[in-house]
């Protein structure tokens, strides 16, 4: 009889081109387990919206496993000591996890030591073996990117196994009912039916994106329109690897997504070299960000998208209410924030940290970074964009009629600024700044934070 094989599970909830389920199965019965850690991440445990879609993922996993003959284990603590007991109590003769970046995962794997065997399957490529001529990490995605096309593309995923032996006897579980990942008193995510946590749903985000992952690049900047994957979430909880989705768009049609999805795997390089970008400003600029009980009260609007600009009130309301915002709304919201409402990119991160059902340490600390000019490969802070023409030049009409009801009969002409326009209905705020009041104060501390005066 063969010794048992300890599956460690973390952001990899699949089955399909899983190479730790996959070296597991070879080897011997497979023992899967799921740690909920709230320890080992720190102020980096997961927030409030990815909370509800692991439920609906492990519970995904559990049938899909239970489905092939194999068995899902649900354990809380600290990863290292959780893993190292399991093991102990199972027998297992040999660790498997999927390779990740996070610091705090490095930092478990570290603790496990010469026990665990990790295996890559979260990147197109590992990010250590992208090198600049000097040996360093790659800084910028130009030359990042350049060097990475020489190991592209990927391997073929790999099937799921068809079919896994549990051991003879389990390790005692957690119910998943138990750790009440879902909200109750208030349930607050009843827009996130729009979502379909697990491996099922991936797949079906993916054969739909794929059909028109041709139009891709003309549309994926529009709100108004289904331009984008979908699939930043299920990446993120690994319920479909990054080869099965470059594989899966194929080629010529899908190579500005693919562009897109490397993003992903060079912020995961930036971790590696950073490990506190999510708080540490990689190129600091000392700005004199605003506080006080002014600022403390346009934070407040911004987080729930009252700010008197209709696609950044779009935006976060569509975050409330799905847990998700278009690319483009998310591009002018931060922007928003540290720009013309002059506040800590920090501030905002947390934010998409606990309200992102796909809120990824590397690509939010990294896109975050970006947007305030703080970040190695990021713009200058003062190019500030501008909301309102942001809005009009980005067909964002029928998008701000879905989110902010209360300016749905106003027409394109007017919709982008109502106030400008002078046909705000009554209820809809006021701009909580002017945008050429806040571009100047903006651009007024930057040049202080550059000494400037």
């Amino acid at each position: 009889m063969a010794d048992t094989q300890l599956v460690w599970l973390r952001q990899d909830l699949r089955l399909a081109d899983q190479p730790a389920f996959a070296a597991a199965a070879v080897a011997g019965p497979v023992l899967a387990l799921y740690v909920l850690d709230d320890e080992t991440p720190g102020e980096w445990k997961i927030g409030g919206a990815q909370r509800w879609w692991l439920h609906g993922s492990l519970a995904s996993l559990a049938n899909e496993l239970e489905a092939r003959g194999g068995a899902l284990t649900l354990r809380r603590g600290r990863s290292a000591e959780i893993v190292a007991q399991v093991a102990e109590e199972s027998g297992a003769a040999a660790i498997h996890a999927t390779r990740h970046y996070e610091p705090w995962w490095v930092g478990a794997e570290r603790e496990l030591g010469e026990r665990l065997t990790l295996h890559e399957g979260d990147v197109l490529h590992e990010p250590s073996d992208i090198r600049s001529g000097s040996g360093g990490a790659f800084k910028i995605y130009g030359p990042y990117y350049r060097t990475l096309e020489s190991h592209l593309p990927p391997p073929e995923p790999e099937p799921a196994p068809r079919k896994l032996t549990a051991p003879g006897k389990l390790p005692p579980s957690d119910r998943l009912e138990d750790w009440e990942l879902l909200p109750t008193r208030p349930n607050w995510a009843t827009g996130f039916d729009v979502w379909e946590p697990g491996e099922a749903g991936a797949l079906k985000h993916l054969k739909r994106f794929a059909a028109e992952a041709e139009h891709y690049a003309n549309r994926r900047d529009l709100p108004a329109e289904v331009g984008t994957s979908n699939l930043s979430a299920h990446l993120h909880h690994g319920e479909i690897s990054p080869r099965q989705v470059w594989h899966g768009v194929g080629a010529g049609s899908g190579d500005k997504f693919r562009r897109e999805l490397a993003w992903r795997d060079f912020s995961r390089s930036v971790i590696l070299a950073d490990p506190d970008m999510g708080t540490r400003e990689q190129r600091p600029l000392a700005l004199p960000h605003r506080t006080g009980k002014q600022a403390e009260s346009d934070f407040a609007a911004w987080s729930k998208g009252y700010t008197g600009y209709p696609l950044v009130d779009a935006g976060m309301r569509q975050l409330w209410v799905t847990g998700w915002m278009h690319n483009r709304a998310r591009l002018v919201t931060s922007s928003f924030l540290v720009k013309h409402l002059l506040l800590d990119w920090r501030r905002g991160a947390q934010w998409f940290w606990d309200t992102l059902v796909d809120a990824d340490y590397a690509n939010n600390s990294q896109n975050w970074q970006w947007i305030a000019g703080t970040g190695f490969d990021s713009q200058p802070f003062y190019r500030i964009m501008a909301p309102l023409a942001q809005s009009e030049r980005f067909g964002a009409a029928e998008y701000i009629r879905r989110w902010v009801p209360e300016l749905k009969q106003l027409p394109d002409a007017d919709i982008h600024d109502p106030w400008g326009r002078r046909v705000a209905p009554a209820g809809y705020p006021e701009p909580l700044v002017g945008h050429r009041d806040g571009r100047e104060r903006a651009l007024r501390a930057f040049r202080k934070a550059r000494g400037g005066g």
